[in-house]
């Protein structure tokens, strides 16, 4: 288990850079729409993935508490693709997997605050009839109360890693048999297709994103921290996940609640797969520089830490001249709003072409 989330370590590094910041205003204001996402509730025998049922209740009240706007995930997709505008100081709720924990402990408390969620299902936990997992007349009572119910694959594979011997066509046919497995299932049950992917471990590349949209999804959801704006790619959308000791504390929650995107283009090295560890240079075009405090911006590498980034122009850089050593790393372009002084951040991922 703990392997299958080895994402909290690249993520170590990112919290202890946000969290070294300068301190935010308590208040927030109306932009953005945060991403959660959760696993399991109550079970302190996986503590990359859980959060205890009293930090979860304690969150929800929060939410309702502050005044925010708990939204369904299609709300926000929809206004992603031109379907109306983003809810201002809204928050989505999303559920990984399909732990049977979502049933017996989160669904209570979230029904108590009338909360919309959503749930992505991992077929094969529920097929092979996995103790841990949901059944499917839970599945049933859950979505005849409202409960939105979405795509996780049907393996919960590493898309975003090709199995070794597979040429690019097997590898692409690999991915499209997995996810429209899933899809046929949900169909079967549900008794509609699902449209919103979320990628197992939050992992992809070119290729997982391609194929992906072959199939017809709406949206896809990453497991790259941020916050949700108009210039969120609906097929690379942020959430911030909710796991673990440090990573459930309601300091973190408000601090998460308190970050904005920082929009981008051009990224460099760009989402597909790495073939090159010396990577000479990492950078972006920011979409609105002049929104940012001088001397504010810089850039995340998972394997190299926070360094301030040169500006030419819109493009923000770091030069680097230490290879690579991680079969993934995440990269994050920060800055710091000269209005609100909230922080602002936007990752993605780089998967090693020795990990495909």
């Amino acid at each position: 288990m703990i392997q299958r989330f080895l994402i909290l370590f690249l993520f170590a590094g990112i919290f202890t850079f946000l969290t070294s910041s300068p301190v935010l205003s308590e208040e927030v204001s109306d932009s953005g729409v945060t991403v959660f996402i959760y696993h399991h509730f109550g079970r302190p025998e996986y503590p990359t993935t859980n959060v205890s049922v009293q930090r979860f209740a304690e969150q929800m009240a929060y939410l309702a508490k502050e005044g925010y706007q708990v939204v369904p995930l299609s709300q926000v997709v929809a206004a992603l693709h031109g379907d109306g505008r983003l809810p201002e100081k809204a928050v989505v709720i999303t559920i990984d997997d399909g732990y049977r924990t979502i049933y017996d402990k989160a669904w209570p408390i979230l029904k108590k605050h009338d909360f919309p969620f959503t749930v992505f299902l991992y077929g094969e936990g529920i097929v092979k009839k996995f103790s841990n997992y949901l059944t499917w007349e839970q599945v049933k009572e859950m979505q005849q109360a409202g409960v939105d119910f979405q795509d996780h694959s049907f393996s919960h594979h590493r898309l975003a890693r090709k199995p070794n011997g597979m040429d690019e066509e097997q590898y692409r046919k690999w991915i499209r048999d997995d996810l429209a497995e899933n899809s046929a299932l949900l169909k079967e049950h549900l008794g509609y297709l699902p449209d919103i992917l979320a990628l197992p471990y939050g992992e992809y590349n070119n290729t997982v994103l391609d194929e992906a949209k072959k199939l017809g999804y709406k949206a896809i959801l990453t497991q790259d921290a941020g916050s949700v704006s108009k210039d969120t790619d609906p097929f690379l959308i942020t959430r911030e996940p909710i796991l673990g000791d440090d990573w459930s504390t309601m300091g973190h929650f408000k601090m998460i609640l308190d970050r904005v995107d920082l929009p981008l283009k051009e990224m460099e090295p760009p989402i597909e797969p790495l073939v090159e560890k010396n990577v000479k240079r990492f950078g972006a075009r920011i979409l609105y520089p002049e929104r940012y405090r001088s001397g504010s911006l810089g850039i995340y590498v998972s394997e190299l830490g926070w360094q301030q980034g040169t500006l030419d122009g819109d493009f923000l850089y770091i030069e680097n001249s230490t290879p690579l050593t991680r079969e993934q790393n995440r990269v994050a372009v920060s800055g710091r709003e000269k209005e609100s002084g909230r922080m602002a951040i936007r990752f993605w991922l780089l998967i090693g072409e020795e990990a495909n």
